[in-house]
């Protein structure tokens, strides 16, 4: 997918121009996933994008920004772990990475490319992506 040039400057509800009405559910996940489809993406951090990825919202835009933060340390860690954020890419929604096949392609070698930096605590990360590699393998 071709992104505008000032894309990171806008939030998800301008990009995709979808506003989402309040929630009848109040808990922790769904307020918080109202909040950042309102912030732009410019200022997610880690945390924010292993929420909304690990929830399948906005992935065109969102998984661009993780593949950055997994560029620099495949370990990325929002709230819950160590290598949390690649968890949340590489268990995404299947679909995503068949449509957007060079979006796959780049963190497939990203993950092969680091995969020193991984080691044997990290079992459910292979796991995972064995999962991920046949998506369009």
């Amino acid at each position: 997918m071709k992104l505008e040039n000032n894309w990171k400057n806008k939030s998800l509800e301008n990009l995709e121009k979808d506003v989402w009405s309040e929630s009848e559910y109040s808990s922790h996940l769904v307020t918080t996933c109202h909040k950042l489809r309102k912030k732009q993406l410019k200022d997610f951090d880690i945390e924010d994008l292993r929420i909304m990825i690990g929830q399948n919202i906005g992935l065109n835009y969102l998984i661009p920004l993780a593949v950055e933060e997994l560029k620099q340390n495949i370990l990325a860690e929002g709230d819950f772990y160590e290598g949390d954020l690649l968890k949340s890419v590489l268990t995404s929604e299947a679909d995503y990475w068949k449509k957007e096949k060079e979006n796959w392609s780049l963190v497939v070698n990203l993950f092969k490319e680091k995969r020193d930096e991984l080691d044997y605590n990290h079992k459910e990360l292979f796991d995972s992506f064995k999962d991920f590699e046949k998506i369009n393998g």
